[in-house]
């Protein structure tokens, strides 16, 4: 995703219903973030299918993340052996 840019991707409600297609054309082609105002107010960001899969992607990483560390934090982990023996015992063992 591109860098907003005020001048160009910050709309009125109103610009916006009426103008939905091209909006949603040039959001398509120009790959930046469009801000939807509402009484002067930002009350929207409209943005690609790709971009909120990748923010989506990236939140679940960086909670997976979090989890991993409250779990170290607290000593619930397992050593290099045992996650050997597990996955060889899961997944059949890979050694030469």
């Amino acid at each position: 995703m591109k860098a907003l840019k005020l001048s160009e991707d910050v709309l009125p409600i109103g610009e916006f219903k009426t103008n939905a297609s091209r909006v949603i054309r040039r959001l398509r082609s120009d790959q930046r973030p469009v801000v939807i105002t509402q009484n002067g107010r930002p009350a929207a960001v409209l943005i690609t299918p790709e971009d909120y899969d990748r923010f989506q992607e990236r939140a679940r990483f960086e909670d997976a993340v979090r989890e991993g560390l409250r779990d170290s934090a607290v000593g619930r982990v397992v050593d290099d052996e045992t996650v050997g023996r597990e996955l060889a015992a899961a997944f059949g063992s890979s050694s030469k």
